[in-house]
């Protein structure tokens, strides 16, 4: 067993056998990139759904927990097969964390084959369908979001350059379509998750102002990847705004136990070169549950899964990864970062043999400290100790180890827990039938705004609507002629937040009665208890839409379940369904779809009859 983390004046006697090295300094005012969390995969068609023991042991950060932060979820060609990723999803934003998807593949009616190289059957998207490809991602969004998850963002493929059983997208390919297409996804976009973050299949993104404009997270997977190959220059010249994430990897393979011991360490070292070197502002593990995942099959914490929580429990969603050295002496490796009045300091020590390391901490007043090792023998174990003195933690990293010190800071330091002014009270603008564009007077801040949020309220319950990075936002999925309440809170890079702004209620415009409208109606799949269907809505009149509502009647007892393209709402047999943000609009002769999933007894009569803004519309 290695030793405890002891003060400089207090080493045991022991310590002589230890490795010794110059103080590193750890400063928090001098700041690198903001940490969006880290995670891991749940796919239930291929591994099975997490239970719910097991999303708790992911999500939450108690005592045997990962602490987990962001969740990646798989978006299934067939949308029958969404609600799958539901359960787990609800239960990962429940407990804190943020959700993201990524395809393997559109739709089957979208794709194409093509022989590549030696393969006669590669698939690819067919370059008509990139329109209807876009759509088909809102759709997904928008059905997560009925189901009460609302993703952070949406990737267009996973591994375009590793596709030989899913579908291939060459550089080019994935330029064109952020430049037409990715605009209109309501949800931020990522791209293009290389399967070893091949930098030609990004640069072209990055040398491309108008693809580059429609990307907000840049992805890659780190398989077989070299620590050398991680700094990317060209992400940090061009890449201003935009957010850098690892979004799949295992390591160091997918055939040992990941209690295997001290191969699991190099977990701890392939984390710290994803967060120092690489400056990824997410590191999300394939398969959650796994032989080699952070969890057992059984749905234990393993080994790896214990040095990732090294991180994750720790270094939480909007801390700040902060300057000190990070290959201190050889085999040690370290990194630190910063939240409110929290520094974290997280040290691998691969050598067979303790380490002595000091750390002192700069521009600011550490007041305590606690300490947490994972071994051979130990796995998340708090340490006693250590203390401080002056400003400086001397430590002797045990052989083999990861060591994570959570230390507490003074405000006065470089450390910020100085939250922003209060917002301005919000003004309404631009009020639709199903959107209204809010703006208020800037925060300030002593490190500076890096962010707002504008919720609705109801009563004293607050819901998320929007969120800008500046003073100004539109809030979309609003209902026709229906008062909303909203307020604004601003935050900085630390996680700060802001006292809530004022409210403002609106009102929503009634919309103008039409009967220039046609509407489609049909079953397109249909199973022991339930069906799938789709409404097609003509606008048949001279004049765009810009807003709808359109009401039928089920006779028969049917209840939907789930929607996409629009936002259903049922009292009795009586449906109402407003839009979603891509399909509020329809022109003028255009048209725009809605899919949904439903039950049913034991008949399935079709609606008879469809208004449109208080107008019956034909039937087709």
């Amino acid at each position: 067993m290695g030793a405890l983390p002891v003060l400089a004046m207090a080493m045991p006697s022991s310590s002589a056998t230890a490795a010794a090295a110059a103080a590193v300094t750890v400063d928090p005012s001098a700041r690198r990139q903001t940490i969006r969390g880290f995670g891991g995969m749940n796919h239930p068609a291929w591994a099975g759904d997490l239970t719910a023991a097991q999303r708790d042991t992911a999500f939450g950060n108690g005592t045997g927990q990962l602490g987990f932060s962001i969740l990646r979820i798989h978006v299934d060609e067939n949308k029958a097969n969404w609600g799958a990723e539901v359960a787990t999803a609800q239960r990962a934003v429940a407990q804190g964390a943020i959700v993201f998807a990524s395809p393997w593949n559109p739709p089957a009616t979208m794709v194409e084959t093509f022989t590549r190289g030696s393969q006669t059957n590669a698939k690819r998207l067919r370059h008509d369908s990139y329109a209807a490809y876009a759509q088909h991602l809102n759709d997904f969004t928008q059905f997560m979001k009925s189901n009460g998850v609302d993703l952070y963002a949406i990737s267009i493929q996973n591994e375009p350059d590793y596709a030989q059983d899913w579908t291939w997208w060459t550089s080019s390919e994935i330029v064109t379509f952020l430049r037409s297409n990715a605009g209109s996804i309501s949800t931020r976009v990522i791209a293009p998750e290389s399967f070893q973050y091949v930098k030609n299949m990004s640069d072209p993104i990055l040398n491309d102002s108008t693809a580059l404009a429609n990307l907000d997270i840049l992805g890659a997977h780190l398989y077989g990847t070299a620590f050398s190959d991680f700094p990317y220059p060209l992400f940090q010249q061009k890449g201003q705004g935009k957010e850098l994430w690892m979004t799949e990897v295992y390591y160091p393979n997918s055939t040992d136990s990941a209690d295997l011991w001290p191969a699991a360490l190099g977990v701890g070292e392939h984390m710290h070169h994803a967060m120092v070197d690489a400056e990824f502002q997410a590191y999300v593990w394939w398969y959650i549950r796994r032989s080699y995942g952070p969890l057992r099959e059984d749905g234990q914490i393993s080994k790896r899964g214990a040095i990732m929580a090294h991180f994750s429990k720790f270094v939480r969603p909007g801390y700040v990864r902060i300057n000190t050295a990070s290959n201190p002496q050889t085999n040690v490796y370290t990194s630190a970062y910063t939240g409110g009045s929290t520094v974290v300091i997280v040290a691998v020590n691969k050598a067979t043999s303790a380490a002595s390391q000091q750390f002192t901490l700069a521009n600011t007043t550490p007041s305590g400290v606690a300490s947490y090792v994972t071994d051979a023998s130990r796995t998340l174990a708090s340490l006693s100790g250590p203390s401080l003195s002056n400003g400086t933690l001397t430590a002797a990293l045990p052989a083999q180890s990861v060591t994570t010190f959570v230390i507490t800071v003074g405000a006065s330091g470089g450390t910020d827990t100085t939250p922003p002014t209060t917002p301005g009270t919000p003004t309404a603008s631009g009020v639709t039938t199903t959107s209204v564009t809010l703006n208020w007077a800037a925060s300030t801040d002593n490190t500076g705004v890096t962010g707002y949020d504008v919720v609705r309220l109801s009563g004293s319950t607050e819901t998320a609507a929007a969120s800008s990075t500046t003073a100004g936002a539109t809030v979309t999925g609003l209902t026709a002629g229906t008062a909303y309440t909203f307020a604004v809170y601003a935050r900085d890079a630390a996680g700060n937040r802001s006292t809530r702004s004022s409210t403002v209620t609106v009102t929503t415009s009634a919309g103008t009665s039409t009967g220039g409208c046609g509407v489609g109606y049909q079953v397109t799949g249909s199973w022991s208890g339930g069906f799938q269907g789709e409404i097609v809505i003509h606008n048949t009149g001279s004049a765009a839409l810009d807003g709808w509502t359109l009401t039928f009647s089920f006779t028969a007892g049917q209840t939907i379940t789930q929607m996409w393209g629009g936002t259903p709402g049922q009292d009795g047999g009586t449906v109402t369904v407003t839009p979603v943000d891509y399909t509020r609009a329809i022109p003028a002769g255009g048209s725009v779809s809605v899919g949904f999933l439903a039950n049913q007894g034991s008949t399935n009569p079709a609606p008879t009859s469809f208004t449109l803004n208080g107008g019956t519309c034909a039937t087709a």
